[in-house]
This record gives C-alpha cells, sequence and structure tokens, in this order.
C-alpha cells in the first residue's frame, strides 16, 4: 500500500496576510481560496516542484498559530534559495552547514518555522 502525504495544515491568524507571505513573498502557487459562509475558508498552496501542499484558513485546524516547526523544503543550491528568499523580503539566516547538510531559516508572520535544506542533485 503507498501512502503519500499531500496536505500539510499550517495554523495562522491573518489569512490574509498569510497568503500574501506564502504566494508573494515565498512564490508558492496558489491552488484553491474557497470560502463556505462566514465560519470557513481554505486557502491551499504548492511549493513549486512539490508534490506536497499546505493549507491555511478558518475552520481548517485548531491548532495555535506559530505552533507548527520543522517544516522543510529542498533545494538544490541553498546560496541561489536564499538569495531568492531576501530578494522576496524574507527574513531569512544566513547559511548553517552542519554534518548532515547546508540550511537556511525562517519563519511566516506568525512564528511557524521552516528550514530549507541544499540536496545537490544526484
Amino acid at each position: 500500500m503507498n501512502m503519500k502525504l499531500e496536505l500539510v495544515l499550517i495554523p495562522v491568524t491573518d489569512i490574509d496576510r498569510a497568503k500574501a507571505f506564502y504566494s508573494e513573498q515565498l512564490g508558492f502557487n496558489v491552488d484553491v481560496d474557497h470560502s463556505v459562509g462566514e465560519d470557513f475558508r481554505v486557502v491551499q498552496f504548492t511549493p513549486p516542484g512539490s508534490a506536497c501542499s499546505i493549507a491555511i484558513g478558518l475552520g481548517v485546524t485548531t491548532a495555535e498559530p506559530g505552533s507548527v516547526q520543522g517544516l522543510q523544503l529542498v533545494v538544490s543550491d541553498i546560496e541561489a534559495a536564499r538569495a531568492e528568499l531576501v530578494g522576496r523580503g524574507v527574513e531569512v539566516s544566513e547559511v548553517q552547514d552542519f554534518p548532515w547538510g547546508r540550511f537556511v531559516f525562517f519563519q511566516d508572520p506568525d512564528g511557524n518555522g521552516w528550514a530549507v535544506q541544499e540536496r545537490p542533485a544526484d
């Protein structure tokens, strides 16, 4: 049996602010922005080249905004990825070298934490 992780819920306080961050600053594709009444709105994004998406919204999770930590994006060139993020106005750490890889780190406006790992192409 195959199991694919395809959606991760990210708790946020301000949907429109988070939507601007994920779409404009990170460059994620907006797949869905759908409301049902005043109590439910879901906005789904997919990072370029990813098979897994994220979703934010109203009525989609009871988790506290900022409580999601350790989300990880993988790139083939960490220096280029960092430069692109900085160019888009994202506050991102300097490149950090660990025995298991090279990383940069950033947070969304609510404090949800992301890592970007370099994994060079084979």
